[in-house]
């Protein structure tokens, strides 16, 4: 649904709202997809928004709630009936129905559980007791598993049986008579076999798969890395007992990134939600903010060392942001890449230095363009020739400095036990603007001792 399709549903939802056109809202609800109804739903005031979703069957509303914002999500449900609650929930897949289930206050979570079928409660009850952000927090429990001794014929049969309760299947996995994981099918490969064929003999037996305790970030790096379409999950004994897909891989990439954009500003996922009291957001924020106070008085320092250079030639005050703006940025940019390659397990320690080196390659290439920049504007504007190329080489040089600290940081904070995402933005501003600081006043110091 682009833009322009979606003001013009948008126009029409509202007029038929307001109208109490609930046929031709149905109408709507039925020709439109799940992720565009919550994309409608969230530009919805509360009132319409209620309104709009009470239309819905319980089969389209517990699809609309998994596309929704936990924001939105969260306000919908509080709103909610428990027999409509539970007949959402019924409809919903085990790890869609345990993340719905899992957000609601403890008394509400038993009143909803008693409420829908015993098999769907007991397979909520098995996902609740695992840490959301693990591989059981966000696993399912539908899959296709057959014995490894059983027939090709049998396992399209298991398909076709289980066809209702899963709505994508991209393997069969086959295990043995203690529901042990040994091998696994891909679903393409199983339909052109002789139906004869028995599972052992055509099945993969080097199967990647995650236990339950398995972090969500490293079982989407192990999906990504081998190009997967859905994840087993075992128990520490290795039997079989749910799948990640890859419509939950994307959400947990998605949350990660998110996740580590609001930390490098010092972030908390509260905030974003907004459900923390004042003084837990600061509580959040000041430390990173201290630092970074703390390093500035170091540049303070640094100016009140070289006062006497500022007021020998003044020019050299103009140009103190430009140096340490193009300097600050010089190395974000270069943390960023190292933070995002940490986070996805690309980088070792022994890549560290190839790292550096690339880092100051680019740095000292855009350093040049940059110092060749300044150089011209100080010789245009100020008609000064010696301080222009003053400014060019130091500028280069503290776009050096500021890559290779960028570069350096993320790395050392990694070997700590810091988290390089959030501990390295205070850390890279403060040494940019010290150290810039000494290299851009220095040089200008030399210049006026020795060059002017």
């Amino acid at each position: 649904m682009d833009a322009i399709d979606q003001k013009e549903i948008m126009e029409n939802i509202l007029y038929l709202i307001n109208e109490q056109d609930e046929p031709s809202l149905k109408n709507i609800i039925v020709d439109t997809h799940p992720a565009d109804l919550a994309i409608i739903l969230q530009d919805l005031e509360e009132d319409e928004r209620n309104y709009l979703f009470s239309l819905m069957n319980a089969e389209t509303a517990s699809d609309v709630v998994t596309e929704l914002d936990e924001v939105t999500r969260e306000e919908i449900v509080s709103d909610l009936q428990e027999e409509r609650l539970s007949e959402i929930v019924n409809e919903m897949d085990s790890d869609d129905a345990a993340d719905v289930v899992a957000e609601l206050p403890e008394d509400l979570q038993e009143k909803i559980l008693a409420k829908i079928e015993p098999q769907d409660r007991a397979e909520v009850e098995k996902l609740l007791i695992h840490e959301e952000d693990t591989a059981g927090g966000i696993m399912a429990l539908e899959y296709i598993a057959v014995y490894e001794d059983q027939t090709v014929d049998d396992a399209i049969r298991e398909i076709r049986r289980r066809a209702e309760e899963i709505n994508e299947v991209f393997y069969i996995y086959a295990v043995d008579r203690g529901n042990r994981l040994v091998g696994v099918v891909p679903i393409k490969s199983l339909f052109l076999r002789n139906p004869r064929r028995i599972i052992k003999d055509i099945m993969h037996t080097d199967v990647i798969s995650v236990t339950v305790d398995t972090d969500q970030e490293e079982v989407a790096n192990l999906v990504r890395k081998y190009d997967l379409s859905a994840m087993p999950v075992v128990d520490q004994h290795n039997r079989l007992v749910g799948r990640i897909t890859i419509d939950d891989i994307v959400d947990v990439l998605h949350e990660e990134a998110n996740e580590d954009i609001q930390r490098m500003a010092g972030i908390a996922d509260e905030e974003i939600l907004q459900e923390t009291s004042t003084f837990k957001i600061s509580r959040n924020r000041l430390p990173w903010l201290l630092i970074s106070f703390l390093g500035e008085l170091g540049s303070a320092m640094v100016l009140n060392r070289f006062d006497a250079t500022l007021e020998e030639i003044l020019i050299s005050a103009f140009f103190i942001p430009v140096i340490m703006a193009t300097g600050g940025n010089a190395g974000i940019q270069s943390s960023t890449i190292v933070v995002r390659s940490l986070a996805m397990h690309e980088t070792g320690t022994a890549s560290l230095w190839n790292r550096v080196f690339r880092e100051l390659r680019v740095a000292v290439l855009n350093g040049l363009i940059v110092g060749s920049l300044l150089f011209t504007v100080i010789y245009l504007w100020k008609h000064n020739l010696d301080f222009g190329i003053v400014g060019g080489i130091a500028i280069l040089l503290v776009m050096i400095n500021s890559a290779v600290f960028g570069a350096v940081i993320p790395f050392i904070l990694s070997k700590f036990k810091v988290d390089p995402a959030i501990a390295t933005g205070p850390f890279i501003t403060t040494a940019n603007d010290i150290f810039g600081l000494l290299i851009y006043l220095g040089m200008t110091s030399f210049y006026i001792a020795f060059w002017r």
